[in-house]
């Protein structure tokens, strides 16, 4: 049976058997090997997690392969290089001795290099006649030549995984996106079904996601996002083809009663004597039609709606009520919430509840949401503008006196 030399380090310097098990490893791998010295470099790098060493030990690694004078690593131009540390430190960029020590450690224990010690500890090489190297003492780099298969698949690993979170979390985002703006749009057009619920359902999922993520988690929320999102696209489909079979069946009595449906210059309230308008009797089940405030009380409430007055001010209720269209465009409120809420609040009090929702547009989400929201409230007589206009004029009040 062939026997292979095994080195054990100077002084008081102990052995594992597990450097043992390596070293008889390493000598039985790597007869007829070679390889790219920077290629398998480039894999240790790559694979520095999943080896267990830290990115400075990398550095140390590198200004040894530096030391060996040839561009592959093989057994015929021997493998152990035999730098002093002061030599080793300049090529670390300088690292600290005991700095260099631990991490050459490191290297040691995760079995990339190995210690050839000479009988007194120092680094250093017999030559022969010719100059050539007949024996060295330093660090053995047979481990990396030995382990050039192992360290490549390691590499690769991590390469695929990397791309395969990369990949993961993209879809993350495009999932998240797509849901996010299917709810608010549903939402603020209106849309059948309990949206509120779906997007409680998405706001649980995305509280969930740490700062840091990781692949099982990204793969864990991107299920749950998914099951949502066929949830949302189904809920979709169905609205749509029953508001489109709807519309389809009233198309002729719409085009009877206004052949113009964007007559209502631009949704500003149309008077009430207009072909098509029904009585207030005639209005679909509601409670009693809300009375609009009187306008210099509805101005101190809501101040910011005047800057989009005729000429930057608002005089009677006509203005407010242009006003309320150019700022319902500005907050992205459909044309048709706002109509819907002029038909069922009346034309100044919808005027009024857009005011009131650009005061407070820095703490609403979907403005046009929000109106169909009160619309529908206010069709079921649970909403009433007044104690909302006072919050504001209290509101206003105590930013005067904060400031005055």
């Amino acid at each position: 049976m062939h026997r292979h030399p095994i080195t054990t380090p100077f002084g008081r310097g102990a052995i594992k058997l597990a450097h043992v098990s390596r070293q008889i490893e390493t000598a039985k791998a790597r007869p007829g090997l070679s390889v790219d010295k920077w290629k398998v470099f480039r894999d240790v790098c790559e694979a520095r997690l999943l080896i267990g060493i830290p990115d400075r030990a990398l550095t140390v690694l590198d200004a040894l392969l530096s030391f060996y004078p040839q561009g592959e690593l093989s057994e015929d131009a021997g493998l152990v290089v035999f730098p002093s540390n002061a030599q080793l430190s300049l090529r670390a960029h300088g690292m600290a001795d005991a700095t260099l020590r631990r991490h050459l450690a490191a290297l040691i224990e995760v079995g990339l290099i190995v210690r050839k010690d000479s009988p007194n500890g120092k680094r250093y090489a017999h030559k022969g006649r010719d100059g050539s190297v007949e024996d060295a003492f330093g660090f053995s780099l047979a481990p990396l030549l030995a382990r050039r298969d192992e360290l490549a698949m390691l590499a690769q690993q991590v390469v695929a995984d990397r791309r395969r979170f990369l990949r993961a979390k993209e879809t993350l985002t495009i999932c998240r996106r797509d849901i996010r703006k299917l709810i608010s749009a549903a939402l603020e057009e209106g849309a059948g079904g309990d949206w509120l619920a779906l997007e409680d359902r998405y706001i649980q999922i995305v509280a969930r996601l740490p700062r840091t993520l990781t692949i099982e988690i990204i793969e864990r929320s991107l299920s749950e996002l998914n099951d949502l999102r066929v949830d949302v696209s189904n809920l979709l489909e169905t609205t749509l083809v029953s508001e489109n079979m709807s519309g389809n069946a009233a198309e002729n009595e719409r085009h009877i009663q206004n052949s113009n449906t964007e007559s209502f210059n631009e949704l500003e309230p149309s008077s009430r004597k207009e072909q098509g308008e029904k009585p207030r009797q005639e209005r679909k089940a509601q409670s009693e039609p809300l009375k609009a405030f009187p306008l210099g009380m509805v101005l101190k409430a809501c101040p910011q709606i005047g800057d989009y007055g005729p000429g930057g001010s608002i005089a009677a209720w006509r203005d407010l009520m242009q006003a309320a269209v150019v700022v319902r465009s500005m907050l992205g409120i459909s044309a048709s919430a706002y109509q819907e809420a002029c038909e069922v609040m009346g034309a100044e009090n919808a005027a009024v509840a857009v005011a009131a929702i650009l005061e407070r547009a820095g703490h609403i989400n979907s403005a046009g949401g929000y109106l169909r929201d009160l619309t529908r409230r206010t069709s079921r007589g649970e909403f009433s503008l007044g104690p909302m206009i006072m919050a504001l004029l209290r509101a206003n009040g105590e930013a005067r006196l904060a400031t005055g």
